[in-house]
């Protein structure tokens, strides 16, 4: 055996023991595999290729125990709407379709959850959905319990996609703003209209990362670096003041912010984005590797009675002290029928698997 062979017996054995060591204690290899990383077909219109591969998702640093523990994720590469789906975009789909929004039909009695039915007049079940009031009336705040922002929300009776403040209110300005007052159905009947799904929470999060690995912000670590405004979100105490320096008091047209490294627009901040799979607060501590779905059912300890899906980015509510949505680990959970005034979505496809030829 002459010295280079023997050097290289040597090296091997403590290559493998470092590559072992870095794939237990970051939980993917030391540069992420990806598949495809060229496109396999054409672009559709306005949707950008995300490459497969293999991430940390989730946050172990996090205040919140729903983001741990990270987990290592391998993904198959997929399409994604370089945007939030605008309100001109869902307009065509009204159009086309004649369909109407959760918001826009009356409810039903027996649509109510059973805690809520008792002494309900069915006069006072109307169509709406719910908006941010701003301010709490001069009534002081009660913060004791882990949903007091509910006080902030009030049901306005004709608020809906087209009316996104009230009956009063229009989208003619808006048509490149996201559209909102969206629930979880009406997004899942969109994305069918147009060939397309709604995102994995883990194809959501791994998208945001824009193929970097750890980083807080779709953009890097730093919220506003060289003192930029990277992303549409609430600046000052909330609620009670919004400065308002990202220039949107209110949502923002779509792309006003840089993309990330994969090309998307407001992955972080402007409005929530649903995604497909339901919501537990410890699916991460069982999560699959490959390509997970999510669990096979909702439970939220706060309502234990509500059945909710995931929602993704924060939205232009999102602030310092109370919501950092904003955060591509963050999570945040809404019932399926339920649309607000920050809330929209965006749609995934994955590419067409072509028939095998036979040998």
């Amino acid at each position: 055996m002459n010295s280079r062979t023997l050097i290289t017996w040597l090296i091997l054995p403590l290559t493998l023991v470092v590559a072992v060591y870095l794939i237990v204690v970051s939980g993917q290899p030391p540069q992420a595999k990806r598949s495809h990383e060229t496109p396999p077909e054409p672009a559709p219109p306005g949707m950008v290729w995300i490459p497969g591969g293999t991430f940390l998702m989730g946050d172990n640093n996090s205040p919140h125990e729903d983001e741990k523990p990270a987990h290592r994720v391998q993904l198959d590469g997929f399409w994604m709407d370089a945007t939030e789906v605008t309100n001109a975009q869902f307009k065509e789909f009204a159009d086309a379709t004649g369909y109407v929004t959760v918001a826009e039909r009356k409810p039903r009695i027996e649509d109510l959850p059973e805690s809520l039915r008792d002494g309900v007049d069915p006069r006072d079940l109307v169509e709406g959905s719910l908006c941010f009031r701003y301010s709490p009336d001069g009534k002081p705040l009660v913060k004791d319990h882990p949903l007091w922002t509910y006080q902030l929300w009030s049901y306005v009776r004709g608020a809906n996609w087209r009316h996104p403040d009230g009956p009063e209110s229009s989208i003619e300005d808006r048509m490149d703003h996201p559209v909102v007052h969206i629930c979880w159905d009406d997004a899942q009947a969109y994305a069918k209209w147009a060939g397309k799904r709604l995102p994995t929470e883990a194809e959501w999060e791994y998208a945001a990362r824009g193929g970097h690995r750890g980083r807080t912000y779709p953009w890097g670590n730093e919220m506003t670096p060289d003192g930029k405004w990277m992303h549409n979100t609430w600046q000052g105490e909330f609620p009670y003041e919004n400065k308002n320096l990202d220039g949107f008091p209110g949502t923002a047209p779509v792309a006003s912010f840089p993309p990330n490294d994969f090309g998307l627009y407001d992955m972080s901040g402007n409005v929530w984005e649903w995604c497909a799979d339901w919501y537990t607060p410890d699916y991460y501590a069982h999560s699959p590797v490959y390509n997970p779905q999510g669990p096979e059912e909702s439970f939220d300890p706060n309502e234990p009675g509500l059945p909710k899906r995931v929602q993704r980015g924060g939205s232009f509510l999102c602030n310092t002290n109370y919501c950092t949505g904003y955060r591509c680990s963050a999570r945040m959970k809404g019932t399926p029928d339920s649309g607000l005034y920050h809330t929209g979505f965006r749609c995934v496809k994955s590419p067409e698997k072509k028939p095998q030829k036979a040998l």
